[in-house]
């Protein structure tokens, strides 16, 4: 399986702390070695940086690692393959514009041999089902909003969301973060924990690399951070694990809607296929 990461808060914030002790889950603490991508939202604009290589030995990572590159709303995943080589058309967050807005997706599980109609408008470029999974999903939504001129915001979205998210999570477990960089919607099928920060911020400690961070002076007293993870990034702090079938929206770093619904069950993890396609040059 994979790892994903997002944020949302009130305030654009650098992740660099929160991005060093994930990125380590790419080759260094534990095997998740197969790409990475991460993405930004700047006002209207995207920014996405991705790679095929371990987080942890990439150098692309290690920029991103070593700039503060603030954002309201962030996404990241680093890739365990079991669908698709190794590749940066497989590499998440994926990204599709819809009424004047980049919609960013990463998604950790396993979807067997889902298959959508293609609609013309959102096609697979790489060979994974999570990318599939992502352009369903924008079908559905540029389906159901088709007479919609303007982009609809989170509560018009919310409901719409959380049913399509239970419907693809039938076909396997679906673990998802997707953003339009105006709201962060989450779907937890087995793993997904959630942090919320907030005056007075604490010293936090990383889980994967020895490096703690007193976060209070940089922080202002109305600043509010959640913070989504795979497995909890800190010790010493009060993260929550999601239940399965539970759907989060978070606006400015508070969570402002969720609904948990009861078909959606777990699936045993799927088995790793051996990915193809990494060079090493030394």
């Amino acid at each position: 399986m994979c790892q994903l990461m997002g944020m949302s808060c009130n305030n654009r914030a650098a992740t660099t702390f929160s991005f060093t002790g994930f990125s380590a889950r790419g080759g260094r603490t534990s095997d998740h070695v197969d790409g990475w991508g991460i993405a930004f939202y700047d006002g209207q604009g995207c920014r996405v940086f991705q790679d095929d290589q371990p987080a942890s030995e990439s150098p692309l990572a290690e920029y991103v690692r070593s700039h503060p590159i603030k954002s309201k709303v962030v996404v990241a995943h680093v890739r365990k393959a079991t669908q698709g080589d190794v590749q940066s058309a497989n590499c998440h967050p994926f990204q599709r514009e819809w009424l004047g807005r980049t919609w960013v997706f990463a998604h950790n599980g396993d979807l067997g041999r889902f298959q959508a109609p293609p609609t013309g408008q959102d096609m697979p470029v790489g060979t994974t089902d999570s990318e599939r999974a992502f352009c369903a999903l924008m079908g559905r939504l540029r389906q159901h909003f088709k007479d919609w001129q303007h982009p609809p915001e989170w509560p018009e979205l919310a409901p719409v969301l959380a049913g399509i998210a239970g419907e693809l999570a039938q076909h396997g477990n679906f673990n998802m973060l997707l953003s339009d960089g105006h709201a962060l919607y989450v779907h937890c099928s087995t793993h997904l924990h959630q942090l919320t920060r907030h005056h007075p911020f604490p010293k936090a400690r990383l889980v994967d690399c020895d490096m703690s961070l007193d976060l209070g002076p940089l922080n202002a007293q109305g600043d509010v951070m959640s913070l989504l993870a795979t497995e909890p990034l800190t010790v010493d702090e009060p993260w929550q694990a999601l239940r399965t079938g539970e759907f989060r929206v978070y606006v400015d770093g508070h969570e402002v809607w969720r609904d948990l619904n009861p078909q959606t069950t777990a699936f045993a993890a799927a088995a790793r296929v051996t990915p193809l396609g990494r060079l090493r040059v030394s």
